[in-house]
């Protein structure tokens, strides 16, 4: 990847942080991975500030950042369908890791990234995230917290021309992957990307990316989403 040199990938232990992770080293690009699951020095949990900003620290200054992470279901809960599931302890916990831990994520993150030159910082955000692309309704917390997410993208954004005019923070969409996150709620006739393969056009996109381009949200095809 152009003047990409050292890169940080959290998240690193589901199907799309795992292949970018590989990607990246395919592109001679040093990688340090980043997972809750992880022990030791490469653990992070996005609930807990504590390991990210101690995950920071073992940084050394990396042009790009990725946050691979998204919550949209587990064992107990699934994408809300009316008001009348609507449960405020998994809102909470919908935010916390798809919009909280990702704002303190950059928090940490930011200020350790280069002040001069390009470098990049990259939120996995959805579709669905989009206010404006939303006729369909349902799913509350997740587009909620995806669309409080792209909030956070634009507003870091802004900050961050002061410290490095150069810099980019964005939101991407990575279409829908084969991953865990997806396989409950896959449509027919939708492509479906193996998780090497979202992880190239990722990649891809990032490396296209223009200055302007800070703030913004892109689908995994280089389109940007509307807000």
């Amino acid at each position: 990847m152009s003047e990409i040199r050292t890169a940080v990938v959290i998240g690193a232990s589901g199907g799309i942080g795992a292949a970018l992770v590989e990607a990246l080293d395919d592109e001679d690009v040093r990688t340090l991975p980043f997972a809750r699951s992880f022990s030791g020095e490469r653990h992070l949990d996005l609930e807990d500030e504590a390991s990210i900003a101690a995950a920071a620290a073992r940084a050394d200054s990396p042009d790009l950042v990725i946050v691979a992470t998204g919550l949209l279901h587990d064992a107990d809960h699934g994408p809300e369908k009316a008001i009348r599931e609507l449960d405020p302890a998994w809102l909470a916990h919908q935010f916390a890791v798809n919009a909280i831990g990702p704002a303190l994520v950059a928090k940490h993150f930011l200020p350790i990234m280069p002040r001069s030159g390009r470098s990049v910082l990259a939120f996995l955000s959805a579709r669905v995230g989009s206010i404006t692309d939303n006729r369909l309704g349902g799913w509350y917390g997740y587009r909620a917290s995806k669309a409080a997410l792209n909030q956070l993208v634009r507003t870091l954004a802004i900050e961050d021309k002061r410290r490095n005019d150069r810099g980019l923070v964005v939101a991407l969409h990575p279409g829908t992957v084969d991953t865990a996150l997806s396989q409950p709620f896959r449509q027919s006739g939708r492509d479906l990307f193996k998780p090497d393969r979202a992880a190239v056009q990722l990649l891809d996109v990032i490396d296209g990316l223009k200055v302007t381009d800070s703030g913004r949200h892109f689908a995994w095809d280089g389109s940007e989403i509307a807000p």
